[in-house]
């Protein structure tokens, strides 16, 4: 009996080694297996993480082109606003300067009324003068007629009186 207990052991162990080697020759197989799966997801990690990156720096690059339109825009909107204060500020500054010469027109319109007053005023005066000398002056001639007059009374007086002498000299 101890030698069937020493002859199982021994086939057991055989067929242990045998089955044995039959699991690492399926072993071998599965570690191949195996292997040749984990190199096929490594190559899929890799083509996967290869688009992932594409997908990244495609979205990163409409970012980037995102934001460069953007400036573009809030810089075009500066130059619109820029141009848009410059053309209020020209405007304003063409009205100042179109008030002040309207001001300036007044003024040159007010002085020149002024000064037509004041030659209406100093002809005025001067006809009143003209007119005051000329009353002086028919004043003067009236008065000079009557001297005239009282001069040809004299002189008619003078030749009555002479007449007279000359008459009663003629007479005598």
């Amino acid at each position: 009996m101890k030698s069937h207990f020493l002859a199982l052991a021994v086939v057991t162990s055989f067929f242990s080694v045998l089955s044995q080697g039959a699991y690492a020759a399926e072993a071998d197989d599965s570690f191949s297996a195996a292997g040749e799966r984990i190199r096929q997801t490594g190559m899929q990690l890799q083509a996967d993480i290869k688009k992932a990156r594409e997908r990244l720096e495609a979205q990163e690059a409409r970012e980037a082109a995102e934001r460069k339109r953007e400036a573009e825009r809030e810089r075009q909107q500066a130059i619109k606003e820029a141009k848009q204060r410059q053309a209020q500020e020209a405007a304003l500054a063409r009205a100042r300067q179109e008030e002040m010469a309207r001001a300036e027109q007044a003024e040159r319109l007010r002085q020149q009324q002024a000064e037509k007053a004041e030659r209406e005023k100093k002809l005025l005066a001067e006809k009143l003068l003209r007119e005051k000398s000329r009353v002086l002056t028919k004043e003067e001639e009236a008065a000079n007629r009557q001297a005239a007059k009282e001069k040809a009374i004299e002189a008619l007086r003078q030749v009555r009186a002479a007449s007279r002498s000359t008459v009663k000299t003629f007479a005598e």
